[in-house]
């Protein structure tokens, strides 16, 4: 394992040199953390540095959206982050993430890039998966025969009659996200890449909005064998209206009693000049697993946390 493990990570390193991509490095330790509520920061006390409170990376996007500002040009990254809350079958409180960045991209090239990657790593020409693509919208209209954007009782109902577990207090995006675990992404095609674009837009998070009624996310998200991979944006350059939405994270936070953390300011004013582009994350562990036909995030590890 540990021999196929350094072969994917040669194949990924060639796959970005071979297209004149910048390997560059970030710093796993922040001031600031996310805002996302199904997202966990690990906390670290770093006496060394002022505050001394620091949060290690959930992923390196911020930082590496502060390079894009400062004009790196197009650049990827593998590197260990962590995220506190996760661990199971395909998920580890720390692991390792490749994220990309394409600039002048839209999330429509970028996700055939996305395709080329994974094919290259799972079975390189001799054997590629065919690429699905399906909207959010019509993934939940094949699984469950409701509209994401439809009433809550509706989808409720539809998720009690397959004896899914319905939490009470679970609000409108927590309930989609139950959903779409427990029942649409379990339905894709097996031997397949699933390409699911266009999310709501409550579920932006850092992509654009595209135009339509009512807007969807310019945001994609790619599966396999019933495993999600990867996840990528076309990506937001509105400084005020990414506030805008760290804000509205924050306040589910405190609703929910989660802990909260300061937003990134330097991340927030790099906004102001980054340029049109496309970014997308891909977990590098799931990936090793699914090339070496392993059933586990664990097997495809030196080291994993039971």
């Amino acid at each position: 394992m540990l021999r196929h493990r350094a072969r994917v990570l040669a194949d990924v390193r060639a796959f970005f040199a071979a297209r004149g991509v910048l390997e560059v490095e970030t710093p796993a330790l922040s001031a600031a953390a996310v805002s996302d509520p199904a997202i966990e920061s690990v906390r670290a006390r770093v006496t060394s540095l002022n505050p001394s409170r620091q949060y290690l990376q959930t992923s390196p996007e911020f930082a590496m959206k502060r390079l894009l500002a400062d004009g790196s040009g197009d650049i990827y990254q593998m590197c260990r982050v962590f995220r506190d809350g996760e661990l199971g079958r395909w998920h580890q409180p720390e692991f390792t993430l490749l994220e990309w960045y394409r600039l002048g991209w839209t999330e429509v090239q970028l996700m055939d890039e996305v395709a080329e990657l994974i094919n290259a790593v799972l079975g390189g020409h001799d054997h590629r998966l065919p690429v699905v693509h399906t909207t959010y919208a019509e993934a939940f209209a094949r699984a469950l025969n409701v509209a994401p954007d439809g009433a809550s009782a509706a989808l409720r109902g539809a998720l009690t009659k397959r004896d899914i577990q319905i939490p009470a207090d679970l609000d409108r995006n927590a309930l989609l996200d139950l959903a779409f675990g427990t029942v649409v992404a379990p339905a894709f095609e097996p031997q397949a890449l699933t390409f699911v674009t266009d999310y709501p837009a409550e579920q932006a998070a850092l992509a654009e909005l595209k135009p339509g009624e009512p807007p969807v996310a310019a945001r994609f998200e790619v599966f396999s064998a019933g495993i999600e991979l990867g996840n990528g944006f076309r990506e937001l350059t509105d400084a005020v209206e990414q506030r805008r939405r760290f804000e509205a994270d924050l306040r589910r936070r405190q609703a929910a009693r989660q802990p909260t953390a300061p937003l990134d300011e330097l991340f927030l004013h790099a906004l102001a000049t980054l340029p049109p582009c496309a970014g997308v994350a891909v977990g590098v562990d799931r990936l090793v697993a699914l090339a070496g036909r392993q059933r586990s995030l664990a097997a495809s590890m030196s080291f994993a946390h039971e």
